[in-house]
């Protein structure tokens, strides 16, 4: 698309707008890493039993020369384990830096601009509502760092591997997936909602 789109999808949990990074590669490269930064989180929220809704990169041309790619991906958790919904934050960037590393574009410099600090931050937000404790560098009394949920997240994306870059590379491809497009290309089972509906 030439114009942004809508504003609610540029901002973070707390309704801030999402910072923005200029990144070192190309529009093709950059909305590729963006589709595995979403499929990252896709496919761990389902592995983990979540309900997935959709999963969708976004991407735009603000100027005939000047791109701007993003990702938005909609998942039920409210009946996940808070540690899981932790790692499923945590999924997008750490898949974001395994693609760099696997297509050959890994840097220090590409791999910084993968940070993902509104997903920590909406992770810290959500268990500190649950009473559970994420450190940003440290570890608090009875709960877990930020490296810790990495850690968690890095290990799921080990064996989900195969699965998101199939789903990475449809999203792609096609812009948007749903949740049970995800399920019937990975074998993973997208289970109903809450509810019943989905």
């Amino acid at each position: 698309m030439t114009t942004a789109p809508a504003p609610e999808l540029l901002l973070d949990h707390r309704g801030n707008p999402r910072p923005t990074r200029e990144v070192p590669f190309g529009y093709e490269e950059a909305r590729l890493g963006s589709a595995f930064h979403e499929a990252g989180h896709a496919v761990v929220a389902m592995a983990y039993g979540s309900h997935v809704v959709s999963s969708e990169v976004i991407a735009w041309f603000p100027e005939p020369d000047r791109y701007s790619v993003t990702g938005y991906t909609a998942y039920e958790l409210r009946h996940a384990s808070p540690w899981h919904f932790a790692a499923t934050c945590a999924a997008g960037e750490i898949t974001n830096v395994q693609y760099l590393m696997a297509y050959g574009l890994w840097t220090p410099e590409r791999a910084v601009t993968c940070a993902a600090d509104h997903d920590r931050e909406q992770a810290i937000d959500v268990l500190a509502d649950l009473g559970h404790r994420i450190g940003r560098d440290h570890v608090p009394a009875g709960g877990k760092s930020w490296g810790m949920v990495r850690g968690m997240a890095r290990r799921r994306i080990g064996h989900l591997w195969r699965e998101i870059r199939t789903v990475a590379r449809a999203m792609n491809d096609h812009t948007q997936l749903t949740g049970d497009e995800i399920a019937a290309m990975t074998g993973l089972t997208n289970p109903p909602l809450p509810g019943g509906t989905a």
